[in-house]
């Protein structure tokens, strides 16, 4: 596997390669690091780090650059791998998309390459650096994205909107398969709450970007400081929107209340969300956040923890007001009125639980993991069966 991220916080990444680990296959990951480089061996899995990121890319040639260097270095170590002993699939991660071209050497000697676009990045970078899609660079990338599809053999995407998405402009059908970022249960499971204060923490973990909302967020929470004077909002992660977040924290005097954490591995996190009271995913709808499926809700949900989402297409799509509580996009106000709703009312968030307890059991990877590994034996020859087509049977509200 090649992927742009850090392994030990890319549930995607890491629920790919420890499931076909623990099944015996050999898996080798590069990747980046952040404060510890070198090989990392988790679980069976042997990760490269390669190069280490900073995600605090605020200048698009400043992001360019880092992809290419790695690219360069993932294809040098991919090839050199390869040649030394054969690789039998090869399943690239985006964003990027061309990151698929990084498996060249082992593609012309017949090896079977897998294309797995997290986000669209034409839509991506558009909302990270452009503000429109309007532009020749938007459809630059949309070439990339058609002749990476185009390279290869198969093509995963995690959500049917995004699935229409790409099939309108850069993939047959026939070629793409949707699997969602179904929760790990060896990682997401209820071990038991071991928080014993009394405080209230509102928690929202991953990535700190424009796109998440998390301004919103922050804002709502302003409104209601004095109403629930017992609660904490706790925000774990790293990304180019830390500083003006913590800016804005500064500006509305939170900062007793609003605490900026530290990321953590995907192992360790899972206890922090756990001990959680309520989960935040206040994503725009007006910008890539719109379709882009967040992986903290399934998890949230795995572990128990009742969610107030954005009212974006894709969590309509997929949920409804009895498995998470909706609040309007953007509406800093109609968010702060759910955070009271949700802390003044236990029933309430209780049986959301319950719903999405009901909605995880028939969504976790435990259910859904046949799907890839069929599609990569049937990729690799180990069985007769064809490669997963299109599916629709996702447990949808």
């Amino acid at each position: 596997m090649v992927a742009y991220t850090f392994y030990e916080t890319d549930n995607r990444v890491m629920r790919y390669a420890e499931t076909l680990a623990r099944r015996g296959d050999e898996v080798d990951v590069i990747a980046h690091y952040g404060q510890e480089k070198g090989t990392l061996i988790r679980n069976g899995v042997r990760v490269l780090r390669v190069q280490q990121r900073i995600p605090n890319e605020k200048s698009k040639f400043t992001y360019l650059f880092r992809i290419c260097l790695f690219f360069l270095r993932a294809m040098f170590i991919l090839s050199l791998n390869h040649l030394r002993e054969p690789y039998d699939l090869i399943h690239v991660h985006s964003v990027p998309d061309f990151l698929v071209f990084t498996a060249w050497l082992p593609k012309i000697t017949g090896v079977k390459i897998i294309l797995d676009i997290h986000d669209m990045l034409p839509e991506f970078y558009a909302s990270k650096f452009l503000g429109d899609q309007k532009s020749r660079m938007f459809d630059a990338m949309v070439w990339v994205e058609k002749e990476s599809c185009a390279f290869a053999d198969h093509v995963i995407i995690p959500n049917h909107l995004w699935l229409k998405r790409l099939t309108s402009r850069s993939a047959a059908p026939s070629k793409c398969s949707v699997i969602m970022n179904y929760p790990d249960p060896a990682i997401f499971y209820r071990r038991g709450r071991t928080r014993t204060d009394n405080r209230f923490v509102i928690l929202y973990p991953g990535t700190l970007a424009v796109h998440q909302g998390l301004d919103v967020a922050i804002r709502a929470f302003a409104k209601i400081k004095s109403v629930v004077p017992e609660a904490d909002f706790h925000i774990r992660g790293a990304g180019p929107a830390r500083e003006s977040l913590e800016a804005l924290v500064k500006e509305l005097h939170l900062e007793d209340r609003v605490f900026f954490l530290p990321g953590m591995p995907m192992w360790e996190i899972a206890q922090v969300m756990e001990d959680a009271d309520l989960a935040v995913v206040p994503k725009r709808k007006d910008t890539f956040g719109n379709e882009a499926f967040s992986t903290k809700t399934l998890e949230f949900m795995s572990v128990g923890v009742p969610l107030l989402v954005s009212d974006t297409a894709v969590d309509l799509y997929y949920f409804n007001d009895q498995i998470v509580t909706f609040a309007t996009s953007g509406d800093e106000d109609d968010f702060a009125a759910k955070m009271v709703q949700l802390i003044r009312n236990p029933a309430l968030r209780q049986k959301q639980v319950q719903n999405a307890e009901e909605f995880v059991k028939l969504n976790s990877w435990e259910v859904r993991k046949a799907e890839y590994l069929n599609l990569v034996d049937s990729m690799t020859g180990n069985t007769p069966s064809a490669p997963a087509k299109v599916s629709e049977n996702v447990a949808v509200r």
